[in-house]
């Protein structure tokens, strides 16, 4: 069925700009990409966020990719040692720590520069 064109409405070509949907919208992702980047977040521990940004993605989407392709089985966790995931906790504390002790030395070496200016 052929509707008739009215004054004023714009005219669709047939191609659209390459990347973009001749309705304007964003192209749908590839099953292969979204499975992928559930892969990345469930099977190699990486947070959302990170695995969201680095693919130029928004973090809600994947949320809901994960949600949708780990329920229906498509995505299964790999079981991880305990000792990896002990090290890898382990390591995320020292990094914290290591962040605070170096912002406590840079406050004390502002403060003995102050200090050391002040009496002379």
């Amino acid at each position: 069925m052929i509707f008739p064109r009215f004054p004023g409405h714009p005219t669709w070509s047939h191609q659209a700009p390459e990347g973009r949907c001749p309705h304007g919208k964003a192209p749908q992702k590839a099953l292969e990409f979204k499975l992928e980047a559930v892969r990345q977040v469930v099977e190699h521990s990486r947070s959302v966020s990170e695995v969201a940004d680095g693919l130029g993605v928004n973090r809600n989407l994947l949320t809901r990719w994960k949600a949708m392709y780990v329920s229906a089985g498509a995505v299964t966790a790999i079981p991880v040692d305990q000792g990896q995931v002990d090290l890898e906790q382990e390591i995320r504390r020292l990094r914290r720590e290591l962040a605070i002790a170096r912002q406590e030395r840079d406050i004390l070496k502002k403060a003995t520069a102050y200090f050391a200016k002040e009496s002379s």
